[in-house]
Order: C-alpha cells, then sequence, then structure tokens
C-alpha cells in the first residue's frame, strides 16, 4: 500500500460533523431558515431524551449507533409551522401547541429526511451501509428524564447544541461504537444530485398524508412499544 493512498483516519468526530451538516441541510432546506450548530462539542456519558420534545432513531450496518434530538417546545414549533408554511399550508390549518400530534408526526418526519441525508452521505463518503428504524417522538413531561441504552460495545457521546433562525435552542446526541475510517484507495464520492429533491420528497409525504390517512389501529404502535421496551422504556 503506498502512502498516497492512505489519509487521516475518520472516527466519531468526523460522523458527528457529517450529521450535524445533515441536520443543518436538511432543515434550512425544508423551513426556508436560517438553523445553526455551535462550534463546540461536549463529550458526554449518556444520551437522554429530554422535555419538551425528544426524538431517537438507531441505526446498525457498518457501524451501530443511536442519534437523539431534543426539542425545546419553542423550537419545535418554529421548525413545524416554518415547515408547513414553506410548503403552502395556511396559518388557520397549523396546530397552536407542541404536544399535538400533527407537530411529532411532522418533526418525525424532518428527523427521517435528516438521517436519511446521513445514511446517504456514509454510503458515498465512507463506502459502508447502514440502516435506521422510523424515528420515534416522544413528547415528555418536564419532571421526566428518559436514558437510552443503544446496547453499544464500546461506546463515545457527543452532545451539539442548535440554534433557530429565532434562536431557539435545541440539541444533538449520538453515540456510537469508537471506530475509524481509513482510506485505501482513491474513489469518487458522488454527491447528491438535486438537494431541492428534499422538498419534493416532503411535498409528496404530505399529500399522502392528507389522502390516505393511515388506519387508527395500525401495527406502527405496536412496532413503537415493542423497540421502547427492548430500550428499556
Amino acid at each position: 500500500m503506498s502512502d498516497n493512498a492512505t489519509t487521516q483516519p475518520q472516527g466519531t468526530d468526523e460522523l458527528l460533523l457529517s450529521l450535524c451538516n445533515s441536520v443543518t441541510r436538511v432543515l434550512n432546506v425544508a423551513t426556508n431558515c436560517q438553523v445553526q450548530y455551535s462550534g463546540m462539542v461536549q463529550r458526554i456519558q449518556k444520551t437522554y431524551l429530554k422535555p419538551d420534545i425528544g426524538c431517537f432513531v438507531l441505526f446498525d450496518g457498518g457501524f451501530s449507533g443511536l442519534v437523539i434530538i431534543n426539542f425545546s417546545a419553542a423550537a419545535a414549533m418554529e421548525l413545524y409551522r416554518s415547515y408547513l408554511l414553506n410548503m403552502g399550508m395556511s396559518e388557520n390549518d397549523l396546530a397552536s401547541s407542541h404536544t399535538s400530534d400533527e407537530v411529532s408526526n411532522v418533526m418525525g418526519e424532518l428527523m427521517n429526511q435528516v438521517v436519511g441525508d446521513f445514511t446517504g452521505k456514509v454510503r458515498r463518503e465512507l463506502q459502508t451501509h447502514i440502516t435506521q428504524n422510523q424515528p420515534k417522538m416522544l413528547v415528555l413531561n418536564k419532571q421526566v428524564q428518559l436514558s437510552v441504552d443503544a446496547n453499544l460495545d464500546n461506546p463515545e457521546a457527543r452532545r451539539v447544541t442548535f440554534y433557530t433562525a429565532a434562536n431557539n435552542i435545541f440539541y444533538l446526541e449520538l453515540a456510537v461504537d469508537n471506530t475509524e475510517f481509513i482510506k485505501l484507495h482513491d474513489f469518487d464520492a458522488n454527491e447528491v444530485v438535486d438537494p431541492d429533491s428534499i422538498m419534493d420528497q416532503a411535498a409528496s409525504a404530505k399529500s399522502s398524508n392528507h389522502t390516505a390517512p393511515a388506519p387508527e389501529n395500525s401495527g406502527d404502535d405496536g412496532e413503537t412499544e415493542a423497540l421502547l421496551k427492548s430500550l428499556g422504556m
């Protein structure tokens, strides 16, 4: 192997940076608002779901991990409203409280787009494959703090602070197995051709939700309950 074929290994912090860029990229396009993240990152021992709305996604494959985003009520409502208004919905059609199921559904949809963007970059840039479960949203009481165990062998965890256009705050937490990716040879990491496809997918999903609502007793509830039980929640 020649020296020219190798580059600096990519580990937890590089994965975190890629994930943070997916968050800002998707939310900026979807909401037409400027979302930014702090230049500092926290090393943490455990990941937590916290009030007012917590969302988590587990992924597995080339490496395993857990992504959590904890939204304040103000941040969730700002992103929810900006997203739907950017899609052309009327102000009168929007929910007025962060506890509304509509808000949880929209935030889960945005989270799904974020992690989908991230897994696409992992496939292109790290030449490996990871799969994800459907994002789960929980509206939490201020007195409740839930610890989520991702069953990682040698976990590393990080927390990053995000700021919305109105300076509302939310937090991203990432826990992954301690691993490194080392480039063995040069390859072309093709980028996504059309960033606006995010909006097209979102509009299609929203249209589908309005025209064909899911049955009340869908299997999703059972799947969610089983997943939470497996996480000890």
